[in-house]
């Protein structure tokens, strides 16, 4: 038999226990995580090509070297990492030079993947299939003078539970594609902190969307970070920029989704 006080304490921790998982469970805003200290250095000379399951980096920094080692922004460098269909990058740092960071073939999923300094992108997602998701969960990219994530392909992409300093846009529907596709993107609890331009660039014309939910804005008094842009895509010379702002068919959030500190 419990004694008295011990079953108090017992329903105390376990109400205590129960408002956690309702907080969690209700999608509660977290906190960013501090940036990690990787576990070790890795010299990559030539792409890291993921054809099944897992990769788990154990928080090591990988970076390029060799013809990987540039650090430029040509279009054409090949990636540290290409990730086939279906798989999963988690636990890795990209450090500098990151050639051009991630390539994701189709479905694909990064778990608490970290770009020290963004080389051309970030990432590219490509792929075939509309039905094709991209989820990009924890982690964060600084120092991307152009884009973090270039969607090149069809499908959705989740980027949550991210951050991002110091940067162009942090997604990029593609504008110039040879094959353009709809696409669309959902952030939701991205801290967003500057110097920084977009957060969300899309193409109105091919019906994407682009909805955002919990979204921090650190350091933009002047409010200069521009949520949602919309673009008129083409498959070939440059996209034109028609309008920015929340909408009811692409740019889907409300003042109210956006907080500034």
């Amino acid at each position: 038999m419990v004694p008295p006080k011990m079953s108090r304490i017992i329903r105390v921790v376990a109400v205590a226990a129960l408002a956690v998982s309702a907080a969690v469970g209700t999608g509660a805003t977290a906190s960013a995580a501090s940036w990690p200290t990787p576990s070790g250095s890795v010299p990559v000379g030539a792409t890291i090509k993921v054809t099944s399951g897992t990769y788990d980096g154990g928080l090591k920094r990988f970076y390029g070297t060799g013809d990987l080692g540039s650090g430029g922004q040509d279009e054409g460098q090949s990636p540290l990492f290409q990730l086939a269909n279906g798989t999963t990058l988690k636990n890795v740092v990209l450090g500098s030079p990151a050639a051009d960071g991630v390539h994701c073939l189709g479905t694909c999923t990064l778990l608490n993947v970290w770009w020290e300094d963004v080389g051309e992108d970030a990432a590219t997602f490509k792929g075939t299939s509309a039905s094709q998701t991209m989820t990009i969960d924890g982690g964060g990219a600084r120092k991307a003078s152009d884009k973090v994530f270039q969607h090149n392909g069809p499908g959705t992409m989740y980027i949550r539970n991210f951050q991002v300093n110091d940067f162009g846009k942090l997604y990029r529907s593609c504008g110039n594609c040879k094959t353009q596709y709809k696409r669309n993107v959902v952030v939701d609890n991205v801290t967003a902190t500057v110097p920084g331009k977009t957060l969300v660039g899309i193409n109105t014309n091919y019906g994407d969307t682009a909805k955002l939910t919990r979204i921090t804005i650190v350091g933009d008094s002047s409010r200069k970070i521009v949520p949602c842009e919309k673009y008129k895509g083409v498959t070939s010379g440059e996209p034109t920029k028609i309008g920015t702002g929340p909408d009811s068919t692409n740019c889907l959030y409300t003042a109210a989704n956006i907080t500034y500190k």
